[in-house]
């Protein structure tokens, strides 16, 4: 286990994870030979590069410039950890921008607008309402 985790690169290489996930993430990647800047290099291009090399899973020796296939399988569950987190912003913020919509146009001028249904609108709607009242920062 990381002595102290809150001096380490790791921190910034899993910025997207809860702080209580870090240290058990980052002994399984340091396990396994992977250092944070692996871990950047790869969230940084989506997983890119570890696609380009499985396109040659044929080769037996494929996954050795990352480490092996455990440092790969974990690479590429990191990438998508980090994708979960960018999807769950960008929809914090898509449903408080809906909210904020609905103040001003109708649902079905705002479905017809984003391309989803009137009963989603008001879905999406209710969600930045709620996200609004959590934070405190309601509707004067």
């Amino acid at each position: 286990m990381i002595a102290n985790i809150a001096t380490t690169p790791w921190l910034t290489a899993l910025a997207h994870r809860e702080p209580s996930e870090v240290a058990a993430v980052a002994s399984r990647f340091e396990e396994v030979g992977v250092t944070p800047e692996m871990v950047r290099e790869t969230i940084a291009d989506l997983g890119a590069t570890l696609t380009a090399a499985a396109a040659h899973c044929d080769d037996e020796h494929w996954a050795d410039p990352f480490g092996g296939p455990l440092a790969v399988a974990l690479l590429a569950a990191e990438v998508s950890a980090f994708a979960s987190h960018v999807v769950s912003l960008a929809s914090r913020v898509r449903s408080i921008a809906v909210d904020d919509l609905l103040e001003d146009f109708s649902a079905v001028d705002v479905a017809a607008r984003l391309g989803v249904s009137r009963q989603k609108v008001y879905e999406i709607g209710r969600v930045g309402a709620r996200l609004r009242a959590s934070t405190g920062k309601g509707r004067m």
